[in-house]
């Protein structure tokens, strides 16, 4: 399971694995009922603290995305993906919204906006 940290984010790094294999499961990549690596093996693989993992998955159960099995692990949890997705889009309008707020009051056009979204659309894939 590939997950990219960015030290210089400014994003904790126990959100940016949650995110990203949030992400995994909305988009299908990971599956129910798929098992995730330990706890120990990701703070590995990852070069961070054990600790930091596991505030990941805590936060994954919690939200449920994932559920534990004592002395089994960590698996992917049967989730309403139209639930996830519609979480995801709500976010997303979240930060839009900022972002028009923050063009209107700089008075910078809507085009300008539309053109560097398509930029970063282009750039993440």
């Amino acid at each position: 399971m590939e997950i990219i940290i960015s030290n210089s984010s400014g994003v904790p790094i126990y959100e940016q694995i949650r995110e990203q294999i949030k992400a995994k499961i909305v988009s299908n990549e990971l599956k129910s009922g798929e098992l995730l690596p330990s706890i120990r093996t990701l703070a590995k693989d990852l070069r961070c603290s054990v600790i930091t993992t596991k505030n990941a998955y805590e936060e994954l159960v919690r939200d449920g995305y994932v559920v534990t099995i004592p002395s089994k692990g960590f698996y992917v949890a049967k989730v309403n993906l139209d639930v996830a997705r519609e979480e995801q889009l709500n976010k997303i309008e979240s930060l839009l919204d900022t972002v028009v707020t923050l063009a209107k009051t700089n008075n910078i056009e809507k085009k300008t906006i539309t053109e560097i979204l398509d930029i970063l659309y282009e750039e993440e894939k």
